[in-house]
């Protein structure tokens, strides 16, 4: 694509971080991961940060640490990556699917309070394309319930509720750095909590199950090889060194998008402000009117492509993926909004190094071929 979806920002300082490990004799388990740790820690406000291989491997390890296990239920968003639902399956726990709200696609705590029975255990609460959900609502529902929250704040790292950056808001958060998200380790994830025993668990898993004060080959429970590089750390924290200066990029790049796209009929925008809270800007997706069907999104991707101009289809509901067509492996709740957005969403070309020329292009190129969905 002459205009790709996503693209990593590299620069020279942090080629220079990498190389600076590569001459060095620790590549794993040395002082660059307690580095990436401790700033990512201070930069959300959390009193501790467990750095991982995945955000996937971070969410799979929050729900063993703490103690979902085969048979409870963890309530989460149908409208997200399958990871979340994954992570959940891995313990042989139930996944709860329920609806979301049209504005924001975040959980619909009304829904969420509708769904609880006797066997949820906890809520799996995701910032959908690094917009912050709801979490006043959602944590009195978790504190009236008894239930455990876990953020998925994989899109949405540097996004803020009343103030308070999102992750270390519940029992536990992780963050994802996929070379498509707001910064980027290659691959890596991090999980962030201000509770020292989740934390001190999740370093144990991520380790073959060997705690800090075990011998080398003692190993007192079944542990993962969920380990990040020196590498990869190294290069995130290098990131986090600019993160302010990449979230105001990014959130100029959508108020770019919004100022050409504004106005036009046939799409509906997503929110651009939140009073109060802030956007970490993953992802500029944009949702077709209603008098488009799932065909004419996916004729204008497909035309998109064709111009060089590479758009996505987020998020394909996971209930409906062939992996979750046992329906014995989770539970279902209406979603009439998840099923209906899903079928109109596109996300278009968004990465820090995109050039207003090309914010142009696209947004001439998609108002020109939504005129054209109108005749077929």
């Amino acid at each position: 694509m002459r205009i790709p979806l996503s693209g990593p920002d590299i620069d020279e300082r942090d080629i220079e971080a990498v190389t600076q490990v590569l001459r060095t004799p620790r590549l794993s388990i040395g002082p660059r991961i307690e580095e990436f740790e401790s700033s990512l820690a201070r930069y959300v406000d959390a009193a501790h940060a467990v750095a991982v291989n995945s955000g996937t491997s971070g969410l799979h390890l929050c729900i063993r640490a703490l103690g979902i296990r085969d048979g409870d239920e963890v309530i989460l968003p149908s409208f997200t990556f399958i990871a979340a639902a994954n992570a959940v399956r891995y313990e042989k726990a139930v996944p709860v699917f329920v609806d979301v709200a049209p504005d924001t696609l975040n959980l619909n705590p009304e829904k969420v309070e509708a769904a609880i029975t006797p066997r949820t255990r906890a809520i799996l609460v995701v910032h959908t394309f690094g917009c912050p959900a709801p979490m006043g609502d959602i944590l009195d529902i978790a504190q009236r319930h008894g239930l455990r929250v876990i953020e998925d704040a994989c899109e949405a790292i540097g996004a803020e509720w009343r103030g308070r950056k999102v992750g270390p808001l519940g029992d536990a958060g992780v963050f994802a750095f996929y070379p498509n998200k707001q910064i980027t380790t290659g691959e890596g994830g991090a999980i962030v909590t201000q509770n020292p025993e989740i934390a001190a668990r999740c370093k144990k898993l991520r380790n073959h199950g060997r705690g800090e004060s075990d011998e080398w080959f003692a190993h007192s429970e079944l542990g993962y090889n969920y380990r990040i590089s020196e590498i990869n750390c190294a290069l995130g924290s290098a990131k986090l060194k600019r993160i302010e200066c990449i979230l105001e990029r990014r959130e100029a790049i959508a108020r770019a998008y919004h100022e050409r796209l504004s106005g036009n009929p046939g799409l509906r925008l997503p929110v651009i402000t939140m009073p109060g809270d802030r956007i970490s800007w993953f992802v500029y997706v944009i949702r077709l009117s209603g008098e488009f069907s799932r065909l004419h999104r996916d004729w204008i991707v497909k035309e998109m492509a064709s111009h060089g101009i590479g758009c996505g289809r987020y998020f394909a509901p996971i209930h409906l993926q062939p992996a979750y067509s046992d329906r014995a492996k989770s539970r279902l709740t209406d979603l009439p909004v998840t099923e209906w957005n899903a079928d109109r969403t596109i996300a278009l070309p968004f990465f820090n190094r995109i050039e207003d020329s090309e914010i142009d292009e696209v947004s001439a190129v998609l108002k020109q071929t939504i005129e054209c969905a109108c005749f077929l």
